[in-house]
């Protein structure tokens, strides 16, 4: 009977020393993946990277799916935190509020573009808001997408009040494949997004800038080219604004990571990746 009771005493006291041992929800340290559309892969990497130079004990991977798609991992609780830079209709805010219960605060990091493209060596040397609605509506197809669903094709269509299926087009998977590719359809302009060519001097970057020209766009007899200064003012048509999402609602490793990327340092991380950060910090300068 004693030795029963003593088996049963030892066997709480170790079970009790295992609950002690459950690690609560940590900002610094486990794994977290984080889904991004392929147009703005690069300033995510970026910014997992420094995130991971912060706290060496986590590890951040960084996925690429199209942005509809990613959009319903969150809410079907597969991604914890997903890139985006649509903005949602009243449906999806709706959805995201009854699936996931939680406010729906979008992070805001950096100010990206949806850019046109042509071949060094084409005769176009800009394109107008009604060149690219009513080439979009031709079935002549003179603009090549990434993909449907792509963020970029989103994007484009939501600007210009439209729904995606209502848009002609040609696709060619991929960014850089549009990139590498394009010389091979004369007349034919392809749409990516920035981030892919925009690091200054990254060597698939670099190497991507050299076959292609970025063409400025008309509004209203004016020329803009997605420049740091007219993406910092919204002033080039095509400019979005990237975000964050998360289903998270304790200050974990999505959460985490989001304050990361905000905060000044992440915003310089953006800098570097040749995009406008969203967040504007003063440099301050004592005069002694």
């Amino acid at each position: 009977m004693k030795s029963s009771l003593l088996l049963v005493f030892l066997f709480l006291f170790f079970a009790s020393c295992k609950k002690s041992e459950i690690k609560v929800p940590s900002y610094n340290e486990g794994e977290l993946t984080i889904v991004a559309d392929e147009s703005f892969k690069s300033v995510t990497e970026a910014l997992a990277e420094g995130y991971m130079i912060s706290y060496p004990k986590t590890k951040l991977k960084v996925v690429t799916e199209k942005e509809d798609l990613a959009f319903l991992d969150l809410l079907n609780g597969k991604a914890k935190i997903i890139v985006m830079s649509r903005d949602l209709s009243k449906k999806e805010k709706d959805v995201f509020k009854n699936k996931i219960d939680l406010e729906l605060l979008p992070a805001r990091f950096a100010v990206d573009a949806v850019v046109f493209i042509v071949p060094k060596n084409s005769s176009i040397e800009k394109i107008s808001l009604d060149e690219i609605k009513q080439g979009l509506e031709s079935d002549e197809k003179r603009f090549i997408f990434d993909g449907t669903n792509s963020s970029n094709l989103n994007f484009v269509a939501q600007k210009l009040g439209k729904t995606p299926s209502e848009l002609k087009f040609n696709v060619i998977s991929g960014n850089e494949n549009v990139v590498e590719q394009l010389s091979k359809y004369p007349n034919k302009i392809g749409v990516i997004g920035l981030n892919t060519i925009s690091r200054p001097y990254g060597k698939d970057a670099t190497y991507l800038r050299s076959m292609i020209r970025i063409l400025p766009v008309e509004d209203k007899g004016r020329l803009y080219e997605p420049n740091i200064e007219n993406l910092r003012e919204m002033k080039y048509p095509f400019s979005r604004v990237l975000y964050f999402l998360t289903n998270e609602a304790n200050f974990n490793l999505a959460n985490g990571f989001i304050r990361f990327s905000c905060t000044q340092l992440g915003q310089m991380i953006v800098q570097k990746e040749g995009l406008q950060k969203y967040n504007l910090y003063q440099r301050e300068v004592q005069m002694r």
